[in-house]
């Protein structure tokens, strides 16, 4: 009886590898392995070459605790056809067969090896596909005014021109908090009557106070 480890990765936290892990259950029950170890990577891109779980698999397939490494679809081991074939080559150099449930795929022999790499360079092709949309897509959206990634920063340049003048950080966050105290007082006064004329901005209102602590 051959001893089965089962790999399942998801790319995102909200998405659950219990999917994959019914399927490769199943599979192994009809192909009468031996379930000897799960191995998950949740919430990890198949871009990344370094997983916790995978690296944890070939580690203990260079131990020889099991003969067979099955996954949901050929596209969970990697997305880059020359990752893949590492993978294979390094699980094939410890003799330990891959098979993917989806493709219904199986190294054991040369043809099924040859469909392997098949399949994996179309899926590096369509993730390239996808990327090329995408930016297609964000391209488009410039052109039509669309603002794409955060919004720009709202700086306060009153307080930059402070700092470069030699002002604490506490002088002028006691200095900023009187303007709005002041401003907060002349649209009070303004609404009763008692203010007239344009409101000065809160930089003009600090340069003022300080003209005024000066004399």
């Amino acid at each position: 009886m051959k001893r089965a480890a089962l790999y399942l990765r998801v790319s995102t936290l909200d998405q659950h590898p219990e999917t994959q892990l019914y399927d490769l259950q199943q599979l192994a029950q009809q192909r009468g392995w031996n379930v000897v170890g799960e191995y998950r990577d949740h919430g990890v891109s198949g871009v990344r070459g370094r997983r916790p779980a995978l690296d944890q698999l070939l580690a203990e397939a260079h131990q020889g605790k099991f003969d067979v490494v099955a996954a949901w679809a050929a596209d969970r081991i990697a997305r880059s056809t020359r990752h893949f074939l590492e993978t294979l080559d390094e699980l094939n150099h410890m003799q330990v067969e891959f098979v993917s449930f989806r493709e219904q795929l199986d190294t054991g022999g040369p043809l099924g090896r040859a469909v392997v790499i098949i399949i994996s360079a179309i899926a590096e092709l369509e993730r390239n596909l996808i990327i090329e949309r995408v930016g297609a897509g964000m391209r488009r959206a410039k052109l039509e005014g669309v603002h794409i990634g955060r919004r720009p920063a709202n700086v306060d340049r009153a307080s930059g021109r402070d700092r470069a003048r030699g002002h604490s950080l506490t002088t002028i966050a006691r200095d900023h908090r009187v303007s709005r105290a002041l401003v907060s007082k002349i649209i009070r006064d303004e609404k009763l009557g008692g203010h007239k004329g344009p409101l000065p901005s809160p930089s003009q209102l600090t340069e003022n106070r300080r003209l005024e602590t000066a004399s």
